[in-house]
């Protein structure tokens, strides 16, 4: 069976992002991806990348529409633009993408292959099974029309790749890490999100072996006699399948655009908002001196916080994440601007000092996430859902609340 660590409804979207949002997403993505490598390193990046619940907090938290399949591309474009430019800084770099891009991935990794003495057929072959896997041995109803391979300079990898179900108009994210793979044919996946089908055929499935065996076996048969076999089979009114689905962590995306209270966990939204609103300036002094710095927008930066240092089970929720910095399609409430910009501003301004050895402002931040922590543990705050939706929409426009529309 396939090994889950999260299972989503991904409602299709159309329609593309605005540049105005596109490049902000570019700038704050790719300071999120610095601070990880800060304090992580990179094989923490391509972790979080193949935890397919964080990688759709990160999409609300860097603005798009909180439940939708378009997180996977516009997110993916995003990093792409931001990390290449400076792959040799951070050691990575992102190949292939969407329709004709996903294409190009085998040639993009022969490239870096070459300028940095890895293995590029190796590498390509990974790509090419990955892709295979999903579109092929995995028979659940979703065609690939997206791949993206995440390389690291020591070999490591991350694939994120998303199919889509024409019928049902719902798409399946993919994901896979290099870190954790032992075989392409036994349990390879680190995560799948999408919409449940029902039984699907996996022939990566543990319990597969002997009908792998079977189809290498039938593969040398006689055309006649397979054919044969075949009309038999094609016959019998109620084939069984024996090969089913592994659930692991689950995610349901709704169809709905709102936001609405079942969709966040009210308990840490409280904690966001605590940590904003109502902590001691002696405990953020540095980040606190910060000209211009508000409680709206120390209220992103926690959440931007979560997304750097929270563990896997913070990330059960992304609806949350959308209040950072709201949705492009208005829910929960318009993309605020000018917190946007000073989240850029502030995280921008904490990395660049961390490089020099001035590490106040980024341990600041981090402090930002243990805090909220620590408020939902020893006061059990729970955000007033509408209330804090009626803050949000009241100030849209003198934050500089802007929609798609």
């Amino acid at each position: 069976m396939i090994k889950r660590t999260g299972h989503a409804d991904l409602p299709l979207h159309h329609g593309t992002v605005p540049k105005w949002l596109a490049d902000r997403m570019k700038i704050l993505g790719t300071q999120i991806v610095e601070a990880l490598l800060i304090q992580y390193g990179r094989k923490e990046v391509l972790r979080r990348l193949s935890d397919p619940l964080w990688f759709q907090s990160l999409g609300a938290v860097l603005g798009m529409d909180w439940h939708s399949s378009g997180i996977t591309t516009s997110v993916m474009y995003a990093l792409k633009r931001g990390i290449n430019e400076r792959a040799k800084e951070f050691g990575l770099a992102i190949c292939g993408g969407r329709g004709k891009y996903s294409r190009q991935t085998p040639d993009q990794i022969l490239f870096l292959a070459d300028k940095t003495g890895m293995d590029g057929d190796a590498l390509v072959r990974s790509s090419r099974l990955a892709a295979k896997i999903d579109n092929t041995a995995v028979q659940d109803g979703f065609q690939l029309y997206q791949h993206n391979f995440i390389l690291s300079i020591e070999g490591d990898w991350t694939i994120v790749q998303q199919g889509m179900n024409t019928q049902t108009k719902t798409a399946r994210r993919y994901h896979w890490c290099s870190q954790n793979l032992k075989s392409f044919i036994e349990k390879p996946h680190t995560g799948v999100t999408g919409e449940n089908q029902g039984l699907i055929l996996n022939l990566t499935d543990s319990a597969a072996k002997n009908t792998q065996k079977g189809i290498l076996d039938l593969a040398a048969e006689n055309l006649d006699k397979l054919l044969c076999e075949t009309k038999k089979i094609l016959a019998c009114p109620t084939p069984q399948l024996s090969l089913f689905v592994e659930e692991g962590r689950k995610l349901t995306m709704p169809a709905h655009h709102e936001v609405y209270a079942e969709d966040v966990d009210l308990k840490r939204l409280g904690g966001v908002l605590a940590t904003a609103y109502e902590s001691r300036p002696a405990d953020f002094e540095s980040l606190l001196l910060t000209p211009g710095l508000g409680p709206r927008t120390l209220q992103s930066l926690t959440l931007v916080s979560e997304v750097i240092h929270g563990t896997p089970s913070r990330f059960t929720d992304p609806a949350r994440f959308s209040f950072a910095h709201g949705g492009k399609d208005g829910h929960p409430f318009p993309v605020p601007l000018k917190i946007y910009d000073e989240s850029i501003r502030v995280l921008g301004d904490a990395i660049e000092k961390s490089k020099l050895g001035y590490k106040d402002k980024s341990d600041c931040i981090k402090r930002l996430h243990q805090t909220a922590l620590q408020i939902e543990e020893s006061c059990k705050p729970e955000a007033d859902f509408e209330a804090v939706l009626k803050h949000e929409r009241e100030n849209s426009a003198a934050w500089g609340g802007r929609t798609v529309s």
